[in-house]
């Protein structure tokens, strides 16, 4: 299946990417780990559902962020490769 709503615009650079992410996160408080973080985006960038290694097709965002914070889970919906953190 194509996404016809998405077109080259969607598409960053690593640069635009971290830029975009870091200033989101300047919203946010409960992260987690560094270690965490690193096995998250293991997960997304071997996931069946990541665009331009940047976006998941599932919830649209950049799995750089939602993978950051401890209140997110994966949105797979068939196979969810990580959960939200307890705090």
């Amino acid at each position: 299946m194509v996404c016809y709503g998405c077109t080259e615009t969607v598409r960053r650079t690593p640069e635009e990417v971290e830029q975009l992410v870091s200033e989101q996160l300047l919203f946010e408080t409960d992260f987690v780990t560094e270690d965490t973080y690193q096995k998250r985006l293991a997960h997304c960038f071997s996931c069946d559902q990541l665009d331009y290694d940047t976006t998941c097709r599932v919830c649209g965002c950049f799995v750089q962020f939602r993978a950051r914070l401890s209140q997110k889970a994966c949105p797979h919906i068939e196979n969810k490769k990580w959960d939200k953190v307890n705090t």
